[in-house]
């Protein structure tokens, strides 16, 4: 595949990170998890159960643009939730494409319910789905299929995009 950038987003609980570094893993590219890059301010905002402001978000998505910029390729896990926000990750010169993991509110409030040590409670997945701004742009993937059903709909959709690209091109 032609080196891209290609970021996996969705709500909470929507699978990024496991989809995203599996799809690393099979690409032969570097995995970067977004939250790995939020400040400790945003951290403890969340924790709390306080959702994040665009605000606290922009320095954030500007860190994790800035190391998109220095990559010639990676997958990334991001819920780049709205349109302003995609817009300011693919702003690299390499080419980037969106997974869009879709699920439930009710899938993603049992997931963040269920999962052990993370900083996201599931008092804020409502917030998530408030923010989620849809588009034409983005691939979209039904997330609520078992793992691996995902993980080959997310390849197939991929190759289908890259070849389609390179057939114009």
């Amino acid at each position: 595949m032609v080196r891209t950038h290609y970021i996996i987003m969705g709500v909470t609980g929507s699978g990024k990170t496991t989809i995203g570094s599996k799809l690393a893993k099979a690409l032969g590219l570097e995995f970067l998890d977004a939250d790995a890059f939020h400040p400790r301010s945003n951290i403890t905002k969340m924790a709390s159960g306080i959702a994040l402001e665009d605000s606290d978000r922009l320095p954030w998505l500007s860190e994790v643009r800035d190391r998109l910029r220095k990559s010639d390729g990676c997958v990334l896990a991001c819920s780049a939730l709205k349109e302003s926000y995609r817009s300011i990750l693919s702003d690299t010169p390499t080419a980037t494409l969106f997974v869009h993991l879709t699920i439930t509110r009710e899938t993603a409030f049992e997931r963040v319910s269920s999962r052990p040590n993370h900083f996201m409670p599931a008092e804020l997945v409502e917030s998530q789905f408030r923010s989620l701004e849809k588009s034409t742009d983005l691939i979209v993937i039904d997330g609520e299929q078992p793992e691996e059903s995902v993980l080959r709909s997310v390849v197939s959709a991929l190759e289908n995009r890259q070849k389609n690209i390179s057939e114009i091109c």
